[in-house]
């Protein structure tokens, strides 16, 4: 198994996102809290004022279990969000940095 990398889920949220988001948080919630209680998802929150989209970070060895989350996400399989992304973060500074780099 390769060693665990850090990546973004980048979720753009549908215009009626806020009034639908009640119906389905809690299924949401419990979805990414059970991610984090493995290990996979680190951080995760909606972004802007007013919301405008939605950030997970998550440090996985695979990408496909990211894939495999959006993918049982309530807020995709009901329209919440329009689309989504996944990107590899190369992250290099900081104490969780997956690949630090330190210049002497």
């Amino acid at each position: 198994m390769s060693e665990a990398q850090h990546y973004l889920l980048c979720y753009q949220t549908s215009a009626d996102y806020l009034e639908k988001r009640v119906l389905f948080r809690a299924a949401h919630l419990e979805l990414a809290w059970q991610a984090a209680e493995r290990g996979e998802l680190v951080l995760g929150g909606a972004v802007g004022e007013p919301i405008e989209s939605a950030m997970l970070l998550f440090k996985v060895s695979d990408p496909a279990i990211i894939e495999a989350f959006a993918k049982a996400d309530p807020y995709v399989k009901n329209g919440l969000v329009s689309s989504y992304r996944i990107l590899r973060w190369h992250t290099v500074v900081g104490e969780s940095a997956s690949t630090p780099v330190r210049l002497a």
